[in-house]
């Protein structure tokens, strides 16, 4: 199918037409270079692969487009969702692509109680949304953590991912893009962040650094940039063996995590795919500030700085906010 690059974005245009989410934020983003080297804030567009199909078809299509081989044993992140309502990503829309790759579906437990806390309870779980009937699927943390090193981190110094992160070679962080009630909204930062932290890890991130055992609420900047330094974490453990795809699709204001979640105001809008997670939450962040119905969510994100995060992951070098998109529906 002839690619054909439908628009070209950047952070300038986007901060012309969505002018009002960054006055939210009281602290603004650090400057290029103020925490980490200049060196490493990536100047150059990334390239997104983008389709309207949402389907197990439109998914290994995107897929496809990258033209990227998983190598060795495959990991595909998502989460499990939690009982009894909330909008995970259904296993018949995913199906096609975990066998593809013929990868083990992979989650890490929760640090706030619920089903998903719990490692048996968290395996039911899985089983009763139906992941274990299209794939392998492990609890990374199961058998505890291992530490990842934050470069240049100004909360982090290390990264606790499920012990068993390292067990496997390639990772597709499989993302559900919608809002959340501490982020803002959740796409492949807070998947390969929070997602991928063990539960001590995720107490460790949303204490910004300061606890793996106590939960702080009020330390909510140092979350949302702990979030992005834990990402540089998992990027410079993986390199170039892993990629991003977030499905805008059930775009409520609520999270995955949230199991009885507030219905979708925005029609669902596609798949975005690429090898740069910051070009990737960036570009599913244009397509809702764009949508009908945008509201809630636009004032979650507003509210909770949200925009925060992938601000500051960009001057951490994790990837860049200006791209091309291109479509791949033809």
């Amino acid at each position: 199918m002839k690619h054909k690059v439908v628009l070209l974005l950047s952070a300038v245009l986007f901060l012309a037409a969505c002018g009002k989410s960054q006055t939210a934020s009281s602290e603004p983003a650090p400057e290029a270079g103020a925490d980490t080297p200049a060196s490493s804030v990536i100047t150059d567009p990334a390239t997104v692969y983008f389709t309207s199909d949402i389907s197990s078809e439109g998914l290994v299509k995107v897929y496809d487009a990258l033209n990227w081989k998983a190598e060795g044993k495959t990991a595909v992140k998502l989460s499990t969702g939690e009982p009894p309502a909330s909008n995970y990503l259904r296993p018949d829309l995913i199906e096609g692509l975990v066998k593809k790759l013929n990868a083990t579906i992979v989650e890490c437990n929760t640090a706030y109680g619920g089903y998903r806390a719990a490692t048996a309870e968290h395996y039911q779980v899985a089983e009763d949304h139906g992941f274990t009937a299209i794939a392998p699927f492990q609890i990374l943390d199961e058998d505890g953590s291992m530490e990842l090193p934050v470069v240049n981190g100004k909360h982090l110094k290390g990264d606790l991912v499920g012990k068993a992160f390292a067990d496997y070679n390639s990772y597709v962080i499989l993302s559900h893009f919608k809002g959340h009630a501490m982020a803002g909204y959740g796409g492949a930062i807070k998947n390969m962040s929070i997602g991928l932290a063990s539960a001590k890890g995720k107490v460790r991130i949303h204490s910004g650094g300061t606890s793996d055992t106590h939960w702080h609420d009020e330390l909510h900047i140092e979350f949302l940039e702990s979030m992005a330094e834990a990402s540089t974490a998992v990027r410079d453990a993986l390199k170039d063996r892993v990629i991003y795809i977030n499905v805008m699709n059930r775009i409520s204001v609520d999270c995955d995590c949230d199991g009885n979640p507030a219905e979708p105001d925005i029609h669902d809008i596609g798949i975005v795919a690429g090898f740069d997670p910051v070009a990737v939450d960036q570009a599913c962040l244009d397509f809702v500030y764009k949508a009908e119905g945008n509201e809630s969510l636009l004032k979650r994100i507003d509210e909770l700085q949200g925009l925060h995060t992938i601000e500051y992951a960009e001057t951490l070098g994790l990837g860049t906010r200006k791209y091309t998109l291109v479509n791949i529906d033809g």
